[in-house]
């Protein structure tokens, strides 16, 4: 299997698991302990977690926020100058996550880098 479907998946599982017990942060947790572990190459190592993170963060926004018909989505989505459109906001929602996991994926990576040199 490719190293980038490896670290995706992995991300995914970690972030699941952790968000059950930490608070929203653990997503950045998950991605910094998969880069650290499973090495990714150029500019894969920010958008691989990106990605895996913005999928999880929407599909869970949507999963949570489907059990209510989108009433607490429709109202913050009002607030934020989205239109009223939940579904952006689930958007938007995983994209924050996504540039969060992106960042600590990043620092992970230069993390492995120098733990490597000594």
């Amino acid at each position: 299997m490719n190293k980038n479907i490896i670290n995706f998946i992995a991300t995914i599982l970690l972030a699941l698991i952790l968000s059950l017990f930490l608070p929203w942060w653990s997503v950045m947790t998950a991605a910094l302990t998969t880069a650290l572990f499973i090495p990714l190459k150029k500019s894969a190592v920010f958008f691989v977690p990106f990605l895996a993170i913005l999928l999880f963060w929407a599909v869970y926004s949507f999963i949570l926020s489907s059990g209510n018909d989108y009433t607490l989505t429709k109202r913050i989505a009002v607030l934020i100058p989205l239109g009223g459109n939940p579904y952006v906001l689930m958007l938007v929602t995983g994209c924050v996550g996504g540039l969060a996991a992106g960042i600590a994926a990043i620092f992970g990576k230069q993390l492995s880098l120098s733990l490597e040199k000594k």
